[in-house]
């Protein structure tokens, strides 16, 4: 039943896992990373977009024309710290869910139950390192548009935060929940087996126990029958004792009637 248990927890974590990183995976070249804001405008001629990769701008007929950003090095600082929090993401879960597989107690691959349990432990470390990456990618990101958007003394053109970054928080919130249900599991798991491991070791104290008890009633029941014996023994030779000084006085008084009380001082200790 316990392994039953640690099975299902782990598919929960896998399922929580994967479709973290299915949508952290997706935020990375998803458009709407920020968005032109309409904040005061009367009438919307063009609506300006970008992520972390290209600029675009869509006018009123629907019609989008992009520019990609010319160089890596002429970026801001946040874009690049960005783009390799993203991308370190994303490598991240791809080897955690590899791990996953080969760990998870329901596969037939993976080795021994401490090999595979080692597995699933690291697949969820990646998995939270993985989810932390995006969350602090999109925070960095929306700190920035935030930042731009209440500064007063900015005058270009303000942004708001665009859908890419609450599908990366999504998905980085279920990685690190998927991650730390794999590493409960498995402490619940490493938990069951030392409890097993002591119940066993208690088991084998108490049985050395009564063993050792026995081993001491022994010798004193020993003593005991061999005290009852030299007892036993000792009442026979008084009785016979006894029943032969009896019969001894009564052949004394009929021998010499009158000297009968002779023996009555006979006795035996």
């Amino acid at each position: 039943m316990g392994r039953m248990g640690n099975m299902a927890t782990e598919i929960v974590a896998f399922l929580l896992t994967v479709s973290g990183w299915i949508l952290v995976s997706s935020t990375l070249p998803t458009d709407y990373w920020k968005v032109s804001s309409v904040d005061g405008t009367v009438i919307t001629t063009a609506t300006f977009w970008s992520n972390l990769w290209k600029t675009c701008v869509t006018d009123s007929t629907g019609v989008s024309n992009c520019k990609d950003f010319p160089s890596m090095l002429a970026l801001d600082a946040y874009i690049q710290v960005c783009r390799g929090l993203m991308i370190a993401a994303v490598c991240l879960g791809f080897f955690g869910a590899i791990l996953a597989l080969v760990g998870m107690k329901c596969t037939k691959i993976g080795g021994s139950e401490t090999a595979k349990a080692r597995l699933t432990v690291l697949s969820g470390f990646h998995f939270i390192l993985s989810g932390l990456c995006c969350m602090t990618a999109c925070s960095i990101y929306a700190h920035r548009i935030t930042t731009d958007f209440f500064d007063p003394l900015f005058v270009a053109q303000k942004f708001e935060l665009g859908a890419a970054l609450f599908i990366g928080w999504a998905g980085s919130v279920l990685c690190i929940l998927g991650g730390l249900v794999f590493c409960l599991s498995l402490s619940e798991s490493f938990g069951g087996r030392q409890g097993g491991i002591l119940l066993q070791r208690r088991r084998v104290v108490r049985d050395r126990a009564q063993q050792t008890e026995q081993e001491r009633q022994r010798p004193a029941e020993g003593t005991r029958r061999a005290a009852e014996t030299v007892w036993t023994k000792r009442l026979r030779v008084k009785l016979d004792c006894e029943k032969f000084l009896l019969r001894s006085n009564e052949l004394i008084f009929l021998i010499f009637p009158g000297n009968g009380h002779l023996c009555d001082s006979l006795h035996v200790d």
